[in-house]
């Protein structure tokens, strides 16, 4: 095979290895677990996967195009969901449509039996239906046992399953899937998968510049950089300041109470905690604000009013 279907997935020999063997020997396993961290290339490697499986080994542009649209006829790309008035939001769709993000998604047995139906369907191009689940630690029991279910007869259908946390599976679903690994990128590798990005999706940094944390945030993964940098340019400079130089007075920590929670949405806020427990653990190692901050992420997944929360949470931080 040559090297140009994986050619854009960097510094994941090991899968790449696994994959092209796959396809060369056509020796394919009925399902796949993409296991790794999050951003390091698996869903990437997910689209040349199966386009090789579709168009061959050498790969196919105009097949590329339509799995990177989503317009395949034979793939079915199921991601967790949020529900919100009754209808289910793909997690990729929820910021646009402005659905609260305090709990995460989920994949659901509405989902995992939509999939189902779909490997029982006749396929209109490929040899079998296509199937990807991203996020697929995100179940509950009822949805993993449905899963488990369509893993134990898939027909002809083949199915990659995407996971950053495969342990958290139930032990017969991992049995029944073949496994690749992904790792997290080096340093210098990152930066490279970053420089190749289109413009949109790898916004240049001289409007505001990365502060050290987001680097150590997304630990060697190119994708949680670029989400870590997202939270990052939407938040107001102010708060990021007002935070590293909390004041001792009650009343300022209650206007910084009210300006980031009028400010931010749950998911923000949530990812405000990360930030800033890096920070403070960065200018002074002292484990009793992290869990101070540890507890107002769980009061803020609870549902407590989230300026409650933040206001008694800086107000004792304040006080320290």
């Amino acid at each position: 095979m040559g090297p140009e279907l994986f050619a854009d997935l960097l510094g994941q020999p090991q899968a790449v290895r696994l994959l092209q063997a796959a396809l060369e020997h056509q020796r394919l396993a009925p399902a796949y677990l993409f296991a790794g961290p999050e951003g390091v290339g698996r869903r990437l490697a997910a689209l040349r996967f199966l386009e090789g499986v579709l168009a061959g080994t050498t790969g196919n542009p105009q097949v590329r195009r339509r799995l990177a649209e989503g317009n395949h006829p034979d793939l079915l790309w199921v991601e967790p969901t949020y529900s919100d008035k009754g209808q289910l939001i793909p997690a990729s769709k929820a910021e646009e449509a402005g659905v609260s993000r305090r709990t995460p998604p989920q994949l659901r047995l509405e989902q995992i039996r939509e999939v189902s139906r779909f490997l029982a369907r006749r396929p209109v191009e490929a040899p079998g239906c296509l199937v990807v689940l991203e996020g697929v630690e995100a179940m509950a029991e009822g949805a993993a046992n449905a899963l488990l279910k369509t893993l134990e007869e898939p027909g002809d259908g083949l199915l990659v399953l995407i996971s950053t946390a495969p342990e958290q599976l139930l032990g017969t679903i991992r049995s029944r899937c073949q496994q690749i690994p992904f790792a997290r990128l080096a340093p210098e590798l990152v930066e490279q998968v970053l420089a190749g990005l289109p413009v949109e999706e790898a916004p240049a940094l001289s409007e505001r510049p990365d502060p050290p944390e987001l680097a150590e945030l997304a630990a060697g993964s190119p994708g949680a950089l670029l989400r870590h940098r997202h939270h990052w340019r939407q938040l107001p400079e102010d708060i990021a300041e007002r935070l590293q130089g909390l004041s001792p007075d009650p009343l300022q920590a209650l206007e910084l109470a009210r300006d980031l929670t009028e400010a931010l949405d749950g998911e923000q806020q949530l990812w405000l905690i990360d930030w800033w427990q890096i920070a403070l653990w960065r200018r002074q190692a002292d484990p009793v604000p992290l869990k101070r901050l540890e507890r107002l992420r769980m009061q803020l997944r609870s549902f407590v009013q989230p300026r409650l929360a933040w206001e008694v949470a800086l107000l004792e931080l304040a006080s320290r």
